[in-house]
This record gives structure tokens, sequence and C-alpha cells, in this order.
């Protein structure tokens, strides 16, 4: 039995439920990341008991799980994709800009689904862009595809955002701050791939990357999605031959 299926026990003396509980979770994970979230802090913020807590919920998994899925409604869009490619955007950028939002998020993306009731529609919306596409091997493997892809963005930034707030430097100050070891390492020539990619590169903020690198992984799986010889692709094209035919 998940969370989500136990009923929550009475409210009184202090009212108390799930809600709440997880509003002051993601209120502290908010201020200081998921070490500043326990069950005995979560309590002390609502003023109430840490065993009363343990009534609503058995484990600080059981309050991620929670969070995650509160989380989960602000990726959800407002309304059905028009197709598997827009879904796929559409949930890597607001995945993003949860994680943005809540940093914490980054550290919980990924692994086993938490089987909450918003993480669940997020996933269903998504499925049923693909429509028919493509069978179900093939799109799964696309979603997991895209999903390792944006996920592995998000920490990324998110991990260079942590730098920058424990550092006090921003991205840029590191590269000044550093620019005179890296400029001398280079001058050696033994890192001559390394030196044109300093020199020659164009330096792009995070969104832009991510954008970028997103709309190359689709295109990929895009022509996974549309090859000639798969099953269903070749069933598509036999008909409209059949029926082109036929008007001939």
């Amino acid at each position: 039995m998940t969370v989500w299926d136990r009923p929550e026990p009475p409210t009184r003396p202090v009212p108390l439920d799930r809600e709440r509980i997880v509003a002051a979770a993601i209120a502290l994970a908010d201020e200081g990341g998921l070490e500043a979230v326990s069950v005995r802090k979560v309590a002390a913020r609502l003023d109430a008991g840490p065993m009363r807590l343990y009534r609503y919920i058995s484990t600080k998994e059981e309050l991620f799980d929670l969070m995650v899925d509160e989380v989960q409604a602000e990726i959800l869009p407002e309304e059905q994709p028009g197709d598997w490619r827009e879904a796929l955007r559409i949930l890597a950028h607001r995945t993003r800009q949860a994680a943005l939002r809540h940093e914490w998020l980054a550290d919980l993306l990924g692994g086993r689904p938490t089987l909450g009731p918003n993480g669940l529609a997020v996933t269903e919306t998504t499925l049923a862009a693909f429509d028919d596409l493509a069978d179900v091997d093939t799109v799964m493997r696309s979603v997991e595809t895209v999903s390792a892809y944006f996920i592995g963005s998000i920490r990324r930034e998110i991990a260079n955002l942590r730098a920058e707030h424990a550092t006090g430097l921003s991205k840029h100050d590191w590269q000044r701050a550093h620019g005179p070891r890296v400029t001398s390492l280079l001058a050696t020539g033994r890192f001559p791939a390394l030196a044109r990619a300093v020199y020659d590169g164009t330096d792009v903020d995070a969104e832009t990357s991510f954008a970028t690198g997103l709309d190359w992984v689709l295109d990929a799986v895009a022509i996974k999605l549309t090859r000639p010889d798969h099953p269903r692709n070749a069933a598509t094209a036999a008909v409209k031959r059949s029926e082109s035919s036929s008007h001939g």
C-alpha cells in the first residue's frame, strides 16, 4: 500500500493533513535543500508533534515521494499536446522550469516512478501524444531517451547553480579566475582539440544549450519513429500503395 492509498487520520487536535505537511516540506527544501527536510523539522514548522506526522507518512522517503508528486502538478501541461514532439518538448522544459524553482527536485529525478496521481497524469499525457504512432517498446525507448537527456542537463545546470551559491562566483567569474592557468596549459600544445573548443567555440547560456540539445535529441528520435522499415510505417505505406493502385 502506497502513501496515496492509505486514508488520512483525523485532523484533531491541531489541524493537519498531507497537503499541509507536503507544503511545509517543500518550503523547507526550497530554503535549504533536501538535507533541511526531516519529519521533526516539518512538524516544528506546523507546530505539531513529530509522532503525529507519522500517522500520515511512514518514512522520510514517502515524504519525498509526496513532494515530487506535488511538483509534478507544475509539470503537467494545461492541455493535451498536439503531437509526440510537442509533448516531449513541453515535458522537458516544464521539468527544467520546476527544477529551477525547486532545486532539490534535481536530486530526485529519474529512478523508479513514485506512482502519485500527478506523476501518473504526466506520464499518461506524454504517452497519449504518440497516438499509436509506433509499437510500445519504441515509444518507451523514445521517452526514456529524451528523459535521460533532459534529466542529465537539468542536474548539470543545478550543480552549476549550487557551485555559484557556494563560491559566490558566477560562471564567467570562475572562468576569469581560472583563465591564466587554462591559458598556460593550452599554450603547451598538448591539448589542441580543447584549445579549439576554448578559443573558437561559442559560449551560450544554459537555456539555449538546453533547447538546442533537446531539439537534436528529438530529431534523432523522429528518425526512429518514422523509419521506413518500422512495422507500423511499412504497413501504412503498403495501404497507401494499395489505395494508389486502386485509384490508378
